[in-house]
């Protein structure tokens, strides 16, 4: 808890920083915080698993916002919560990753990347393995 303490801190200046002075004290809270990333990750998942209703309007761009997310998490715990990988933190990545398997299938085509792009400029190569996949049904649908 520590860490994610400091890791939101951190976030939370760099917010404050970005803003007008006379709003920076309004900001109590990062917007994006590492509770937040993990609810943005949790969110692609549910939504991709079966029995999910897609009633609510859910644009592709969402989709990719939570892949970004996801690459956040996994620097985050690869740096500054690399302490909280073995514990609760990691395991609930390691779940969420896992359901993320279970409801999307490789995508060795690339057939989103038309509407799915990484925000940082990588090498194919380079991308995590949830940018390689697709899900089994389209959320977005």
């Amino acid at each position: 808890m520590e860490a994610v303490a400091r890791c939101d801190a951190e976030r939370l200046e760099l917010e404050r920083s970005r803003v007008a002075p006379e709003l920076r004290e309004r900001i109590t809270t990062p917007v994006y915080s590492v509770a937040d990333r993990f609810a943005s990750w949790e969110h692609v998942v549910r939504r991709m698993e079966p029995g999910w209703s897609s009633d609510d309007f859910y644009p592709i761009s969402a989709y990719e916002n939570g892949l970004d997310s996801r690459d956040s998490l996994d620097q985050l715990m690869n740096g500054q919560l690399a302490v909280a990988r073995q514990g609760a933190l990691g395991q609930l990545l390691v779940q969420l990753d896992a359901r993320f398997a279970a409801a999307s299938v490789p995508d060795p085509e690339r057939s989103l990347r038309a509407w799915v792009r990484p925000t940082k400029a990588s090498p194919e190569a380079e991308l995590a393995e949830w940018w390689k996949r697709r899900p089994l049904r389209d959320p977005w649908d």
